[in-house]
């Protein structure tokens, strides 16, 4: 978390509290106590009224002010049930991101929306924490266009390995399927990311190449399954390894 976006997260919280530890800052943020006091120290030199001491709590002497986001109960709904289902199967590192991103937009909320709640909920009780550093890895790797040799157990439990260019995730159907190219096969492939079982950085990165990026996929599928753009991101029901 940048150090900006954590500051701000303290006065937002402490803005809805009456008394706080810096030991539940630190656990809300997950950062150390040492962080938390030199962050309050900081807010107080630049102006934001914080009172408490160390070992006792701090709160704010005054409301800061913050602008009111002009959200309506669906929206406002939309991004609940997005921001729990992200945490419920989005990686470590978007479940955190999404945690705090809510945190800032409760914030902000106008004092008739502060109390709402989704009735639509995304239970992590089963997250496979294995499964949640794979995605953050893909995810990573995708990013950077960085070449994987992929290790894969299909269907069948038949094991594999090939060199990949992963290109993106997609969650359909319950299943995270990563979408690369393959350079055995030269083409487009889906695997499921619970069956992947070992993901290799090669150490080089791939450019961008015409016909074997995400968006001729996409254009692909569009033209096989004559389905706008948005509802193909999905694994082709023969496509190898699944």
């Amino acid at each position: 978390m940048r150090r900006a976006d954590r500051l701000f997260q303290i006065v937002q919280i402490l803005r809805h509290r009456r008394l706080t530890t810096a030991q539940q800052l630190a656990e809300r943020l997950e950062v150390s106590t040492r962080t938390v006091y030199r962050d309050i120290q900081d807010l107080c030199l630049s102006g934001i009224p914080i009172e408490g001491e160390a070992g006792v709590g701090y709160l704010l002497r005054q409301e800061v002010s913050v602008p009111p986001l002009m959200f309506n109960e669906q929206e406002l709904e939309a991004i609940q049930v997005g921001m729990r289902m992200v945490q419920a199967q989005g990686g470590h590192e978007l479940a955190s991101a999404a945690k705090q991103a809510m945190i800032k937009v409760e914030a902000v909320l106008p004092d008739r929306l502060k109390a709402y709640q989704s009735l639509m909920f995304a239970p992590d009780f089963y997250s496979d924490s294995q499964l949640f550093s794979l995605l953050d890895l893909l995810r990573k790797y995708a990013r950077e266009r960085e070449y994987l040799m992929l290790s894969y157990q299909d269907v069948n439990q038949a094991e594999s390995e090939r060199q990949i260019r992963p290109l993106a995730l997609y969650y359909w159907q319950g299943v995270w399927t990563l979408l690369a190219w393959c350079e055995l096969r030269n083409d487009f492939r889906n695997f499921r990311v619970d069956r992947i079982t070992g993901a290799l950085p090669l150490g080089s990165h791939f450019d961008h190449s015409a016909g074997q990026e995400m968006a001729d996929y996409i254009a692909k599928m569009t033209a096989l399954y004559g389905r706008p753009a948005v509802s193909v991101a999905r694994c082709e029901p023969d496509n190898e390894g699944l």
